[in-house]
This record gives structure tokens, sequence and C-alpha cells, in this order.
């Protein structure tokens, strides 16, 4: 069954599921949870956007891709996106869909849960072990650490977890 939308915000809404993360093209900004809002007056659409990390180099590329698919909408005469950073983003935002997205690209998602010390634990992307070991908290990007698995002999990298409660 094939669902009719009908509202333009609802038109904008599917149309950024097709926005990817730049660097990671299996999961969306909305799969992510990076849209916090969307306001449409008339045919202007206004998008709040939470940044997963603060000083995030792809923010203009994904300020960009935005405008472009959103524009794209015929009924749409322009787009305002705009970054907030309250509330804060955390990985708790992930939807299943976008930590299955993180996953396929060889990304551990982020733990759900925090142990009482801070200290969090993933399991292998590729094989699904828990006998992985912490190889550099920084990875290539702000918001990713690099692990290896024991099991499989895989390097992997993994979503930071971060919460509000950090």
């Amino acid at each position: 069954m094939q669902m009719t939308i009908h509202s333009l915000e609802e038109k904008v809404l599917e149309v950024l599921k097709e926005v990817h993360d730049p660097e990671i093209n299996t999961v969306s900004i909305i799969d992510l949870g990076m849209v916090e809002e969307i306001n449409v007056q008339g045919r202007v659409v206004n998008i709040k956007i939470l940044p997963t990390f603060l000083g995030c180099p792809a923010l203009d590329l994904i300020k960009k891709n935005i405008e472009t698919t959103v524009e794209a909408i015929k009924e749409v005469e322009e787009v305002k996106v705009e970054f907030i950073y309250h509330p804060s983003w955390t990985s708790d935002r992930i939807s299943e869909a976008g930590r299955s997205g993180l996953k396929a690209f060889g990304i551990a998602p982020p733990p759900r849960l925090m142990d009482t010390d801070g200290s969090w634990h993933v399991d292998c992307p590729y094989c699904g072990s828990t006998y992985v070991t912490m190889e550099n908290i920084f990875g290539p990007t702000a918001c990713r650490s690099i692990l290896y698995c024991k099991n499989c002999k895989n390097p992997f990298e993994a979503m930071k977890p971060i919460s509000t409660l950090m």
C-alpha cells in the first residue's frame, strides 16, 4: 500500500531521508537524529539541525545538501537551514535504521548504556564479538574512535557515545 504524502512538511521530511552523512553514505541525517525541527511558512521551509559534534567539518556540506534536496520540491521557494546547539545532540537520537546503517558501513554504533564509571563497550560490527580493544580514542573524525576485534582480527571504527549525562 502506497502512502500519500499530503503536507509540504511531510514531503520535506521524506526527502531529508535521502540526505546522507557526507562521510557515511549508509546513514541519513534523519536516522542520525540531526533534524530537530521543520517549520513551513507558505513556500519557505525552515529547518533546524543539531550537529553531531561541535566544529564538525562537514556542516557546510550537510547544509548545502539539505538546501539542494529540499529546493527540488516544486512547492518550495526558499530553504533556510540553521544549526542549533540546544538541545544538544546525543547518540541516543540515532534510530534503529541509523544504527544498522552505521554497522553496514563498518562502524560500530555507540552503546546505548554506559558503565557507571563512564566507560563504554561496543561489539564488533563485522562478527558481533565483544572481544574488542580500543586502539585509539581519536579516530578519523572527532565523533569516532578506532578499535580492534580480537576475534575476527579486523580493525574498525566506533561512534563515540555522547550523552547529556556525561
